[in-house]
């Protein structure tokens, strides 16, 4: 299980890595292992649809046990099983670089982080700051 008070802090910690660094607006969302929003921020300049696509990156991880890289990389040699999960969630899977797997102590996943705003890896990047700082383990 993912807290709230951990899930704030990844949500406050990567959008802090993202000023620092310089990345573009960032929007970041927090899922429980169900799949439901635990947190969500999305910086002033950020585009509305952001929440989707954050929510999309991070969905596709807990739902599939598997990062964003790990996503892309099935998508890239089988299209057709990606295209088919995809369709089994509705449409709401993003399979690139920016869903992180959160994973508890026994490597069990206890949630997923989505971040967008800027490109695919500094949206990983951030997105680990984040993981980091609330002492938790994120696997990209």
């Amino acid at each position: 299980m993912i807290s709230l008070r951990k899930a704030r802090t990844i949500v406050r910690k990567a959008m802090e890595k993202g000023t620092e660094d310089g990345m573009k607006p960032l929007s970041v969302v927090v899922l429980d292992a169900g799949g439901h929003v635990q947190a969500f921020e999305r910086a002033d300049g950020a585009a509305p649809g952001r929440f989707a696509i954050a929510h999309g990156k991070a969905y596709g991880s807990v739902m599939l046990g598997m990062a964003g890289t790990a996503q892309m990389a099935r998508a890239e040699a089988q299209a057709y099983f990606m295209n088919a999960a995809n369709g089994v969630f509705g449409g709401q899977v993003i399979p690139v670089p920016g869903g992180v797997l959160l994973r508890g102590k026994k490597g069990e996943v206890i949630g997923a982080v989505g971040v967008t705003g800027d490109t695919s890896d500094n949206d990983a990047i951030a997105a680990m700051a984040g993981i980091e700082a609330a002492g938790l383990t994120g696997e990209i």
